[in-house]
C-alpha cells in the first residue's frame, strides 16, 4: 500500500463525462411525478430558474475556486478545511461522502423499482429477494474499481454517452407529441390537486433539484487528475448546461401531454409512465432499459467520487491516515471498502424504509447542503479579503455577486429542506466525529478549538432530538 498520489490523468472529454454522468443518475428519471405532484408548468418554470440560477453561480465558484486555488484538490472538502479550519473541513468532507453514499443506495433503490414493475419479486424496491441481487451488484462494482481509477473512468465515459440516448428520444417524442390545449389546462395548477401557495409549490421541488444538480462538482472533486487545470472549471460549465437543459425538458414536456394528477399518479421512473401513456408499453421498456444504464452508470461515476473524498481526506489527514493509501493500481483502497460497506449497510436499511426512494434522496441532498455553503462561504471570503485577486481586481465585483448568490441560495435550500431532514443529518454527523478523532489522535493534535467545540455540541444536541424524534414517532422515516 503506498500513500503516493495517482498519476493517472483525465482529458477534458473525460472530466467533461464525471459531470454529466455523476449527474444524470436516477433523479431526472422521476422528474415528471415529482414536479407533478408539486405544481404545475408555471410553478415548475419558477423553480427552475430558482435552482438553475442558483446552480449556475455554485457552478462558477467551483470554476472561480478551480483556477484561483490550484493547490486545492478534491474540491468541496479543501475548500471548506481552508476556509473554515480543520472541523468544519472534517464535517464537509463527512457531509458530502456520506451524502454520495446514500444517494449511491438511492439508485439501487430505484433499479430494483424499476424491475418491479416487470418482475413483482422485486416489490418496490425493497423485498428481500431485491436487497440480495442489489448487494451483489455493489460488491461487483467494487472490485471492477479496485483494478483502476483510469479503467472505472473510460467506462463511464462510454456508459454517459449511451444513457443519453433514451433521454434524447423521450423528449423528441414528447415535443411531437405537444398538445397546447393540455399544457394551458395545466399551466396554473392543473384541476383535482391540492391547493397551495406558490411558494409552498416551489419549496416543495428544491431538495429534489439539489439531488438531480449533485455531480456538478464532480470536475472540482476530480481535480488532481486533470490534464490541464483550466479543463475543471470547462468541463464544469459544459456539464452543467448540458444537463440543465435536459432536466428543464424532461420535467415540462409532461405537462403538455398528460393531465397534472395522472403524472402526479405515476410509479417511479415516472418517465418510463410518461412515455408508456403516449405510445404504448414499448416506451416503458424503453426509457427502463435507459434507467438502468444511467443509474450503473451514474453508481459508478459516484463511487469514484465518494472513494475520492475519503481518500482525500485521509491523505491530509483529516480523516484517519489508513484512508489515503492506494493499492497497487493507484486506487484508494480502504476508502473505497469503507464506501460501500456503509452502502452496503443502508441498502439493507431499505428494508424497513416505507418510501425508501424519497428518504435517500431527500438525505443525500440534506447532506450535500452544508459543504456546499461552506464552498460559497469560501469563495465570498476569498473575494472580500482581495486574495487571489490582485493581478485582476476588477473581477472582484462579478466574483462577489456569484459568491453572495450563491451562499444565499445555498441559505434557502438548508431553510427548504426542513426541520426533519436537518435532525436526520445531525444523527448521521454526530457519532462519527469519533473519526476525527481518530485522526487528532494520529497526528497527537489539539482536537477541538473554542469554536468546534460549539459546532460539535450544536451537531450533538441536533442528534439526540434527532433520535428523540425518531423514537416517539415525531420523525418518522
Amino acid at each position: 500500500m503506498s500513500a503516493t498520489p495517482s498519476i493517472q490523468k483525465l482529458s477534458l472529454f473525460a472530466l467533461t463525462a464525471m459531470v454529466v454522468g455523476s449527474m444524470v443518475g436516477s433523479g431526472i428519471f422521476s422528474l415528471p411525478r415529482t414536479f407533478g405532484i408539486a405544481t404545475g408548468p408555471f410553478g415548475a418554470i419558477l423553480a427552475w430558474c430558482i435552482a438553475g440560477g442558483g446552480m449556475y453561480t455554485l457552478a462558477r465558484v467551483f470554476q472561480s475556486l478551480a483556477e484561483r486555488k490550484p493547490e486545492l484538490d478534491a474540491g468541496v472538502y479543501a475548500y471548506a478545511k481552508a476556509g473554515f479550519g480543520d472541523y468544519p473541513g472534517f464535517l464537509s468532507a463527512l457531509g458530502y461522502w456520506m451524502g454520495s453514499c446514500i444517494g449511491n443506495v438511492s439508485y439501487w433503490v430505484l433499479i430494483k423499482s424499476t424491475l418491479g414493475a416487470f418482475f413483482p419479486v422485486f416489490g418496490d424496491g425493497n423485498t428481500v429477494i431485491a436487497i440480495i441481487v442489489a448487494s451483489i451488484g455493489i460488491w461487483l462494482f467494487h472490485f471492477m474499481i479496485l483494478r483502476g481509477v483510469q479503467q472505472a473512468a473510460a467506462i463511464n465515459t462510454i456508459v454517459t454517452i449511451a444513457k443519453i440516448v433514451p433521454i434524447l428520444v423521450f423528449i423528441v417524442i414528447l415535443i411531437f407529441a405537444f398538445k397546447a390545449d393540455q399544457f394551458r389546462d395545466n399551466f396554473w395548477g392543473g384541476e383535482g390537486m391540492p391547493d397551495k401557495g406558490l411558494f409552498e409549490q416551489i419549496r416543495a421541488t428544491m431538495l429534489v433539484t439539489v439531488f438531480v444538480f449533485l455531480g456538478i462538482e464532480g470536475a472540482s472533486v476530480y481535480s488532481r487528475y486533470a490534464k490541464e487545470r483550466s479543463h475543471v472549471g470547462a468541463a464544469t460549465i459544459i456539464g452543467f448546461v448540458m444537463v440543465t437543459s435536459l432536466m428543464v425538458l424532461v420535467t415540462m414536456l409532461p405537462y403538455a401531454v398528460l393531465p397534472r394528477p395522472d403524472i402526479a399518479d405515476m410509479r417511479q421512473p415516472s418517465m418510463a409512465a410518461v412515455l408508456e401513456a403516449v405510445v404504448g408499453h414499448w416506451g416503458a421498456v424503453f426509457v427502463s432499459i435507459g434507467l438502468l444504464v444511467s443509474v450503473l452508470g451514474a453508481y459508478l461515476a459516484w463511487s469514484l467520487i465518494c472513494t475520492e473524498v475519503l481518500s482525500a481526506a485521509g491523505r491530509t489527514r483529516d480523516m484517519p491516515a489508513l484512508f489515503g493509501t492506494e493499492n497497487e493500481n493507484k486506487v484508494p483502497a480502504a476508502a473505497l471498502w469503507l464506501t460501500n460497506i456503509v452502502v452496503q449497510l443502508f441498502v439493507i436499511s431499505t428494508y424497513w424504509s416505507r418510501d425508501a426512494f424519497s428518504l435517500m434522496l431527500n438525505l443525500t441532498s440534506v447532506m450535500n447542503l452544508i459543504p456546499f455553503f461552506l464552498v460559497a462561504a469560501y469563495g465570498l471570503l476569498l473575494v472580500k479579503r482581495g486574495e487571489t485577486y490582485e493581478k485582476r481586481p476588477d473581477e472582484r465585483r462579478s466574483g462577489l455577486v456569484f459568491t453572495g448568490i450563491a451562499l444565499i441560495y445555498t441559505l434557502f435550500l438548508i431553510y427548504a429542506a426542513g426541520m426533519k431532514y436537518l435532525l436526520l443529518s445531525a444523527i448521521l454527523y454526530a457519532p462519527r466525529t469519533a473519526l476525527y478523532l481518530w485522526a487528532r489522535l494520529e497526528q497527537k493534535a489539539r482536537v477541538f478549538t473554542f469554536v468546534e467545540w460549539i459546532i460539535f455540541i450544536v451537531v450533538a444536541i441536533g442528534a439526540v432530538i434527532g433520535i428523540h424524534g425518531l423514537a416517539t414517532g415525531y420523525i418518522t422515516i
